[in-house]
């Protein structure tokens, strides 16, 4: 027997929240009242990260064990302060109005739809095709898993480091690790999408024994697959402290690329695995871990022979120039060191 709604006001809005006792986690008994409370709980650090983001929600009704289906229209019965943006589908010719979670009203009304996990676009809505960040999904294929992947994440922060990029990782919730360089600059898809293929070629051309760049399921079997492919304007990626439909209540999560080395140097999946209720606890000791990806203003640099569409010779051409980027770095830092010293008159 359903439970009778409940009628809440959040900022002025009234909404009707319903089931709230539906159990949407069976092997946790995590409920739908539990669901909207992290929402609504974990809102001052999410909202930043969804606001004027085209959003696509997924969607369990029945639970996480149960059917669900992505929504990126906008359904019809919707609240008239829920906000939303027409943004052209070249699949569907027409356009589709996307869900714009800018306030906690929003947030909790996505939530009462069982919209267990969000998928916010790279863009904001006033510029789709200039992605905000670029991101890397390292997913591992059994019997790998996310020890496997924090190696690969540490490789990919070092060649950004190369560049003096900032890159920051977090969990996908699931299985994997994920990468995101911010960038807050102009720039397109056309640029973000074939530098991060030549980079997944680079690591796959280096590491043939643990990384792939080929989506292929058969290819990735032990390895990490490197997916470039969400670079793209029809694309989305689980958005920081969505929820994820897993048996339980996981959270793609934020972490310091401290705690990526621990669970690396223990060989321990189990260091990177957060739910709910520590997510929240995280975010009350630590602050927002990304809250650099809505600030942080990078350039990624000009790289010759990088296309798409290019040879995996574009990898190698990219590696050679972060290492000659590398070493004018140590140069510069040298010089320096050596004329500090000779002003305090010292050999060196």
């Amino acid at each position: 027997m359903a439970s009778k709604p409940e009628v809440v006001e959040i900022e002025g809005k009234h909404l009707s929240l319903t089931n709230l006792d539906k159990v949407l986690y069976p092997a946790t008994g995590f409920t739908k009242g539990q669901v909207i409370d992290y929402y609504a709980r974990i809102a001052p650090v999410l909202l930043p990260h969804l606001k004027e983001h085209p959003l696509t929600l997924k969607r369990y009704p029945g639970g996480v064990d149960q059917e669900y289906f992505f929504e990126k229209n906008a359904t019809k019965h919707r609240p008239d302060w829920v906000k939303t943006v027409p943004v052209w589908s070249e699949g569907n010719q027409r356009d589709v109005n996307y869900i714009l979670a800018n306030d906690l009203p929003t947030l909790v009304w996505t939530a009462n739809l069982a919209a267990i996990e969000l998928h916010p676009s790279l863009s904001l809505a006033k510029d789709i095709m200039c992605p905000r960040s670029i991101v890397f999904d390292l997913d591992p294929g059994a019997p790998a898993n996310i020890v496997q992947c924090c190696q690969v994440g540490i490789w990919l922060r070092d060649i950004f480091e190369h560049f003096g990029l900032q890159s920051f990782p977090k969990t996908s919730g699931s299985k994997g690790l994920q990468v995101y360089v911010p960038l807050n600059s102009p720039t397109s898809y056309d640029v973000t999408k074939p530098f991060a293929h030549a980079l997944a070629r680079l690591l796959e051309n280096e590491h043939r024994d643990f990384v792939v760049s080929d989506m292929k399921k058969e290819l990735r079997v032990g390895k990490v697959f490197v997916d470039w492919s969400q670079n793209d304007e029809h694309k989305t990626t689980i958005s920081v402290y969505s929820l994820r439909a897993r048996e339980h209540p996981t959270v793609s999560t934020p972490v310091k690329w401290e705690e990526v080395e621990q669970a690396l140097k223990k060989k321990d999946a189990t260091l990177l695995v957060f739910e709910a209720g520590q997510v929240l606890d995280r975010v009350q000791k630590m602050g927002d871990l990304f809250e650099p990806l809505e600030k942080l203003k990078q350039k990624l640099p000009k790289l010759a022979g990088i296309a798409e569409g290019a040879t995996p010779s574009a990898g190698l051409d990219l590696a050679a120039q972060a290492e000659d980027a590398d070493r004018k770095k140590i140069k510069k830092t040298t010089k320096a060191k050596r004329s500090s010293s000779k002003k305090k008159g010292r050999k060196v």
